[in-house]
């Protein structure tokens, strides 16, 4: 029996104009998802942007500040040399790999920045022509029409080859719920641009907030990478608009039907867009109540009524449903030459996203809230099987009018995704990739691949993404292994897509993952906290250690490949001890385990110190870590850059309690953490923030901050911070609280000191 090939989701072109409308001018439509890289830890921007393209995203939109990269009139950073979130090369290198596109605001203002992105000494005409020249000498040669990623510019900037974003921009926010259906409206008149705003957390580096009580400002998806509200309305819309968008210049609006109620229910709205080869109907309900029933559309070739039975669309909810979508060229799908200009997608009940043909295998991909059906016109009766969400199921078919009737079921994917495919005919020559799952970074992959014949076999070639080579071994006179190099600047968790061909014509595809050949974690890794929400995971990981009588340090190692792996690990670092120093560990196939190093300060000591775990065997890494020496029954004040904006950070730290300061924002407290719960008392604004830099100066267990006209200090004893003033405390906005069985307490004996405690 023949096996169902994946679904691809890949662009495709959306129809064209209906026979009665004259021909008009193409328009454009673009969504994006503003991305402002200053406001995100360098370290994780490659895993944001990978995510933004695995859901569909193909361009990201952001603002370059000028005060931010422009350090003095005649020196500009954009490689990060002196803070990892100045690297813009390194962002426009990593949207290159991607295939993603850049929308770029050059000039100020910038929202939310400090002096709204102008630089202190003032923007005069030459000072601005000298930095739109920097610009132009960065951007001028990374345009889409010199293969590079940036796409659309905002202003002037004649050396940068890039014309404006289409016009109007709607702005939508992406934790907004009511975003959808407003999305959908967007969508709906297919021109000017669509961009989401709030998708990821942004943390400002230190004293660069407009307002210095916002350091951090909540988006859909947290610093952890976690979806703190969803993000449904951003992926469904990304994941129809691969497909549908390109078509779009060629669909114009019909007058709907009405219905046999003689209106739609209050909430419900309706829009049908036709061409000669696809058409759609965009129906949203924004009423409190499920809409069910039958609904009556254009047929956009006879221009006669056509009634879709059972339309489900759930309260909040809109749906894409196709009408009249030719299954042959010209329609959604790009390898469809094997059908007619009469075969056709009739109707669905549920969203539309993709249309593909392999190996004589039709299949489509839903976004289907609830349960719904297809039917298809075609020339000729299907040879099965039929698979529906990944399982068996029955289908209709009318012999008489060679119609195929389809169930969907619900999805239960992100998005509400769902798969069905069937066989329509037997294939004359085949070639399917064999248990392919995924590729390890930097490394040669097998890949086996199977064929129909030797013959198709023979004729058969691999065609890989840029920058990957193969080796081809033939393993049987059918069967054919490719040992796959993956490049070593390819990212973790990208895409890479593989295709089988035989004389011009295609076999098969597939979707591997890109992983890294292992991944390191550090388990006792310290988190620092904005609020309760927001955590973040310093680089280099760091763990405390108490010097003396030393201190578990455990290693997750995980074996990304699809075999065991052994790994020779090698623990070394100035001032520390490592029992043992070596270590050896396997590891079986997507598995984990824990290697644990007894960790020492050689001569006592106290503060951080840089250690570096090397592997080798089964995967090489070199990878930076930290070690607090922390002695018991102390307190130790430390610094370090925890959130990457290359400002650092200072900590008073114990055993039991941990308290971080900034040397910007007027010395803010960000973080008070429980560490026995990991559990931070501290808002997301911290405490004490006010404008401007503080001198900052350690002092035993005691951190002393200088301000204009005033000197605070800052001493952790235990689980309590005395924080004490030469001059009134300013206001804190604390108040006791607990959380669990942790509570915390305050006492305020006089208006310049405040004393807090954890217990």
């Amino acid at each position: 029996m023949k096996r169902i090939a994946a679904v691809l989701v890949a662009l495709a072109a959306l129809g064209a104009a209906p026979a009665p409308a004259p021909p008009a001018a193409p328009t454009e439509f673009v969504q994006a998802v503003e991305f402002p890289y200053y406001l995100f830890p360098r370290a994780l921007w490659d895993r944001e942007l990978v995510w933004l393209k695995s859901i569909g995203v193909r361009t990201v939109e952001f603002s370059i500040p000028w005060n931010w990269h422009q350090l003095r009139p005649d020196d500009f950073d954009f490689t990060g040399r002196t803070s990892p979130r100045r690297d813009l090369v390194g962002l426009i290198r990593t949207l290159r790999k991607l295939g993603l596109q850049a929308w770029v605001r050059p000039l100020p203002p910038v929202a939310g920045w400090r002096d709204n992105g102008w630089p202190s000494a003032g923007s005069t005409p030459a000072a601005q022509r000298a930095w739109i020249r920097e610009l132009e000498r960065l951007l001028g040669t990374q345009t889409v029409r010199h293969g590079g990623p940036v796409a659309y510019v905002e202003g002037r900037a004649s050396g940068i080859d890039a014309p404006p974003p289409p016009a109007p921009v709607n702005i939508l926010s992406a934790p907004d719920r009511a975003a959808f259906d407003r999305s959908r409206g967007i969508i709906e008149k297919r021109q000017g641009a669509l961009l989401w705003t709030g998708v990821e957390d942004e943390l400002y580096p230190q004293g660069w907030a407009a307002d210095p009580g916002s350091p951090l400002v909540e988006g859909a998806v947290g610093l952890a990478g976690n979806e703190r509200t969803p993000t449904t309305s951003l992926r469904r819309d990304s994941a129809l608009l691969r497909n549908w968008a390109p078509l779009f210049p060629r669909l114009r609006p019909a007058i709907l039907p009405k219905p046999a109620a003689g209106k739609l229910p209050p909430g419900v709205s309706a829009v049908e867009l036709v061409s000669p080869v696809a058409a759609a109907v965009s129906i949203t309900n924004t009423s409190e109540q499920e809409f069910h029933d039958d609904l009556r559309v254009l047929e956009p070739a006879s221009g006669r009524t056509l009634v879709i039975p059972g339309v489900t669309v759930p309260r909040g909810e809109s749906l894409w449903l196709p009408v009249n979508v030719s299954i042959g060229l010209g329609g959604l799908c790009r390898e469809c030459a094997n059908f007619s200009g009469a075969e056709h997608i009739v109707y669905a009940t549920a969203e539309l996203l993709s249309v593909e043909f392999e190996n004589g295998i039709l299949a489509m991909e839903f976004a289907a809230p609830v349960d719904g059906e297809v039917v298809l016109q075609l020339a000729r009766q299907p040879v099965g099987p039929y698979l529906a969400g990944g399982k068996p199921a029955k289908f209709d078919w009318d012999d008489k009018n060679l119609r195929a009737r389809l169930t969907i079921p619900a999805g239960e994917a992100s998005g509400n995704r769902v798969r069905i495919g069937m066989a329509i005919e037997e294939p004359d020559t085949s070639g399917f990739f064999d248990d392919a799952r995924r590729l390890l970074i930097g490394q040669t992959n097998t890949v086996s691949t199977v064929y129909s014949s030797a013959d198709v076999a023979a004729r058969s070639r691999l065609l890989l993404p840029e920058g990957f080579s193969a080796k081809r071994v033939e393993k049987s006179p059918n069967e054919i292994d490719y040992e796959v190099a993956v490049p070593a600047e390819a990212l973790h968790g990208d895409w890479a897509n593989l295709a089988l061909e035989a004389d011009g014509m295609p076999l098969g595809r597939s979707r591997l993952q890109l992983f890294r050949p292992v991944t390191v974690r550090l388990f006792q890794a310290m988190q620092l906290h904005f609020g309760q929400q927001a955590e973040l995971t310093p680089e280099p990981p760091t763990a405390p250690v108490e010097p003396k009588a030393g201190s578990n340090v455990e290693v997750l190692v995980r074996n990304n490949s699809r075999e065991i792996q052994t790994y020779r690990l090698e623990a070394a670092g100035n001032g520390l001890e490592f029992l043992p120093a070596k270590a050896e560990i396997s590891v079986g196939p997507l598995d984990e385990r824990s290697v644990n190093f007894r960790v020492f300060g050689k001569e006592g000591g106290a503060g951080l110190r840089e250690w570096r775990l090397r592997l080798s065997g089964g995967a090489t890494a070199d990878l930076p870590m930290g070690a607090l020496l922390l002695p018991r029954n102390a307190t130790v004040a430390w610094s370090a850059d925890l959130d990457g904006d290359g400002s650092p950070e200072w900590l008073l730290e114990s055993q039991k309690a941990r308290a971080v300061f900034s040397s910007q924002d007027g010395g803010r407290w960000i973080d008070f953490t429980w560490k026995d719960g990991n559990m931070n008392f501290l808002p997301a604004r911290g405490a004490f923030a006010a404008p401007g830099p503080v001198e900052v100066r350690a002092e035993g267990d005691a951190l002393q901050f200088v301000g204009k006209g005033w000197t605070r200090t800052a001493r952790l004893a235990g689980s309590t911070l005395a924080i004490e003033q030469d001059t009134p405390l300013p206001a804190d906005r604390l108040a006791p609280d607990k959380r669990g069985n942790t509570s915390l307490s305050i006492e305020r004996p006089s208006p310049s000191k405040a004393i807090y405690t954890l217990k």
